[in-house]
């Protein structure tokens, strides 16, 4: 007892209360997916609060010499009947609510565990370990602090908890800002119970009445021509009345309100109030018709699409080990999983993050959880490793619906940092698979400016040519990509008979009220989307600087490289006339091997003439307005001293033709009397003719890239030069980060002028591999449901010469590959 009492005196120092803004990792290991449930438990460090599994803990000992942890192992086990249960269980109940885990939403599997829990305090390096009731004998002084940060530990919210939403619900939604002033007519109106009809046409579902006219009509028609004839949005449209509630959904709990003006489902508190004006008595009306979130759970549990992309109909053989591990869905995060389970499937991936694992971890921050790298390489071996790759239940044995479900890893670390600031992936919201492989590729390239960068197997250069029409004169430009976005020309589909027959036959089954017909699917040629990605495009208003006038031209798109990796987006989802997001429910037989060498740039030909590189005229006859300058350039001469409004003027007389140029300017200009005068269009003298400074950056879009891991200059500079605009900062940052590197090098350099660096500067070409337009189909990504912002997302992937599927943690033999319904496509180049 003398040696406990005096290990746990010489640690006392270093323990630590959890104070509220702590956060205390008790759930998870900062390096890997261990957890108190794991074998070896999970050690906290009471000074930090982080969470570390057995093979990391003496690591974090002797790299910090923190001595004092507390140890958490839980252990599983059945939990006990209830004898006061009726026998068996009741049937599975409908869900009636867009949401995960509450009442009404989609069922959670009912936990059938309960916990013991072994809590002691762990003294490194000599693994003392004293139980939590092993404290008699101490001072009180020492007992009190010692058993405070135990019991403060042990009920505090963990990380993960606080960072993420306990529950998602689709039905969430804000209150409308017409809601307490909405204008409504003295008109005399009066809405009877029952009995409705569109007053445009004979539709008697899916009405909405418009609450300031009280005008009864037919909604929305969906992509599927299913809905109504789009009357009451032509309405608004057409009287800017902005709120409408949908008959047949009024309860005394209330109704499905629409606000075309914020284009959302709203919440509206005088909802009562409203429906009254048109002698509507809430209290007294059932619901009728299917809410809005009701019809989406219908679309989504339908019968087709959902069970060809899952497999459902097809008896799956488990598949389990290293490169076979499933990933938890942490609320909507399956897109999250699809695309790092193909991310990690490529080699490059692997080379830069697993296989430099130990590397990456000896260096890692003090808080490793908020280090980009040491997340990504932990995500990384967990799904490659085969440690978590174990059947879900402990004997072992699954049910049928069960069959291939595993433990698999959760991966809430690496969701929140990846998410960290971003206004969507923050969230527990469904997301776009696509947008999310673009956001991860930035932030790999936020974090590898100076390494190895594993983007490079998807980066390529696109080659532009415009070709103005009324000189015959060409321009040919370059940019960079990672995706080749492939339209689907529905025109193109090889069953339109079928397809105008089951519109006919839905038709007459809706007007009927009868089954709707089996369901035709567009199947569109792989060839037809080839040839309309490759086929000109018509740019009207085009400034031709071989006419300097406007022109038509027309843009043809190339490749100037082919990646080592080619992603292709199909280009499922897009918008109506009424800007509502539809899906294009369409089959494409991708094929196995592909073949864009056709598509491969041939830069400036054999006759052709370039037209001159001329900078367009910052406002054109026919647009007498303020002209658009370069910020970015007015940025960098400001920061050497000039006045702001000498900038502005120096940037618009050289035509936003780059930094030396304006430079030029201003040193020949400085000694005019109205050098520093504002600048005033020529030819007018009006207050709306001079050109304003914009409003400085908000400092919360400056915090917002500061944590991204750019300096706040670079930040500011972002923000100013594309109109305090947060999104676009990110992405003019990303366009011109080579500059900005090459400006801080020669920042810190000594002995030479910020004239003589920026005239100096020689941007950097982006780094791309070339090859063969050969590809062979190694990875898919699927979706499931109506929009993007909806459903569920799965992977397939060609894993040792078979299909293999990932469904979040359901790992298992494909089947069926449904390779003609996915959304992103991941081909492997042939090697040559």
């Amino acid at each position: 007892m003398a040696e406990l009492s005096e290990a746990l005196l010489s640690v006392l120092p270093s323990i630590r209360v959890p104070k509220a803004g702590d956060r205390v990792h008790k759930d998870e290991c900062a390096f890997s997916f261990d957890t108190p449930e794991s074998d070896g438990g999970l050690y906290i460090c009471m000074n930090t609060f982080l969470g570390f599994g057995k093979q990391y803990v003496e690591k974090h000992y002797q790299k910090t010499g923190q001595r004092v942890y507390l140890h958490l192992k839980r252990t599983r086990k059945p939990k006990e009947e209830d004898t006061n249960s009726s026998a068996g269980d009741p049937p599975r109940k409908k869900p009636t609510r867009l949401a995960i885990g509450v009442e009404g939403g989609f069922d959670i599997t009912e936990e059938k565990f309960e916990y013991d829990e072994d809590v002691k305090i762990v003294i490194l390096p000599d693994h003392l370990d004293i139980p939590r009731d092993g404290l008699e004998g101490l001072p009180d002084m020492v007992k009190d602090r010692i058993a405070s940060a135990i019991e403060a530990i042990l009920t505090a919210d963990s990380a993960s908890r606080k960072q993420e939403v306990q529950a998602w619900d689709g039905e969430v939604r804000r209150v409308s800002k017409h809601a307490f002033s909405l204008h409504q007519l003295q008109n005399d109106v009066r809405i009877p119970p029952c009995g409705w009809k569109c007053s445009k046409c004979d539709m008697r579902e899916n009405l909405w009445l418009n609450m300031t006219d009280g005008a009864i009509l037919c909604g929305r028609r969906y992509f599927d021509g299913s809905g109504g004839n789009n009357h009451a949005v032509e309405h608004y449209r057409e009287t800017g009345y902005p709120l409408a509630v949908k008959l047949g959904t009024i309860t005394p709990d209330g109704a499905d309100v629409y606000s075309y003006d914020e284009d959302d489902m709203v919440l509206d508190p005088n909802l009562a109030e409203h429906l009254a004006h048109f002698g509507i008595d809430m209290l007294k009306m059932q619901k009728t018709d299917k809410t809005m979130t009701e019809l989406e759970i219908d679309m989504n549990q339908r019968i087709g699409e959902w069970e060809l992309i899952q497999e459902s109909g097809v008896q799956l053989k488990p598949l389990y080990g290293p490169g076979y591990t499933g990933i938890r869905n942490l609320g909507n995060s399956c897109y999250l999983n699809s695309v790092m389970q193909v991310l990690f499937s490529i080699p490059d991936f692997q080379r830069k993050y697993v296989d430099k694992l130990e590397k990456i971890f000896q260096s890692a921050p003090s808080d490793p959880t908020q280090d980009f790298s040491t997340q990504v390489a932990k995500l990384g071996h967990g799904l490659l490793s085969g440690e978590y790759s174990r059947p879900a239940s402990a004997d072992g044995e699954q049910q049928p619906d069960q069959k291939g479900m595993q433990n698999g890893i959760a991966p809430r670390m690496f969701k929140s940092l990846i998410g960290k600031g971003h206004p969507e992936f923050s969230t527990n919201r469904q997301q776009d698979a696509q947008e999310f492989f673009l956001h991860f590729i930035n932030m790999v390239e936020r974090n590898c400016r100076s390494s190895e960068n594993p983007n490079e197997v998807f980066r390529f250069l696109v080659e532009e040519k415009l070709k103005c029409l009324a000189t015959e004169k060409v321009k040919y430009t370059q940019r960079v990509d990672y995706i080749m976005q492939l339209p689907v020309p529905m025109d193109a589909a090889l069953n339109k008979d079928e397809l105008l027959e089951y519109e006919e036959k839905k038709r007459q089954a809706e007007e009927e009220k009868q089954p709707l017909p089996e369901l035709v699917r567009a199947k569109v040629p792989f060839s037809s989307c080839l040839e309309a990605y490759g086929a000109p495009e018509q740019v009207d208003d085009f400034w031709s600087t071989a006419l300097q006038a406007k022109s038509v031209a027309l843009k043809t798109t190339r490749f100037a490289s082919f990646p080592d990796y080619l992603v292709i987006q199909i280009k499922k989802f897009t918008f109506g006339l009424d800007w509502v997001p539809k899906k294009l429910d369409v089959s494409i037989e991708m094929p196995e091997e592909l073949d864009i060498s056709a598509l491969q740039g041939t830069g400036l030909q054999e006759g052709e003439e370039e037209m001159p590189d001329i900078a367009p005229p910052l406002v054109t006859p026919d647009e007498p307005k303020a002209p658009m300058l370069d910020e970015s350039v007015i940025i960098q001469l400001v920061e050497m001293g000039f006045p702001m409004d000498a900038c502005r003027k120096a940037v618009y007389y050289t035509g936003n033709s780059g930094v030396e140029a304006a430079m030029n300017w201003v040193m020949s200009h400085m000694d005019d009397p109205d050098f520093a005068n504002p600048l005033v269009l020529p030819g007018s003298s009006g207050p709306g003719s001079t050109i304003a400074c914009p409003d400085p950056p908000s400092e919360d879009s400056v915090a917002t890239i500061v944590s991204m891991g750019f300096s706040r200059d670079q930040a500011m500079k972002a923000l100013r030069a594309t109109n305090n605009s947060l999104e676009r900062a990110v992405d003019w940052i990303f366009s011109h980060i080579d500059d900005l590197d090459a400006e801080a090098a020669m920042d810190i350099s000594e002995g030479r002028s910020a004239a003589e660096s920026i005239s100096e500067s020689v941007p950097v070409g982006p780094k791309v591999r070339d090859g063969p337009g050969k590809y062979q189909l190694f990875a898919f990504i699927s979706h499931m449901g109506t929009s993007t912002m909806c459903g569920h997302y799965v992977c397939h992937i060609k894993k040792d010469g078979r299909w293999v599927i990932y469904n979040d943690q359901k790992v298992c033999a494909s089947e069926k590959p449904p390779k003609d319904l996915g959304y992103i496509y991941f081909y492997q180049r042939i090697p040559s």
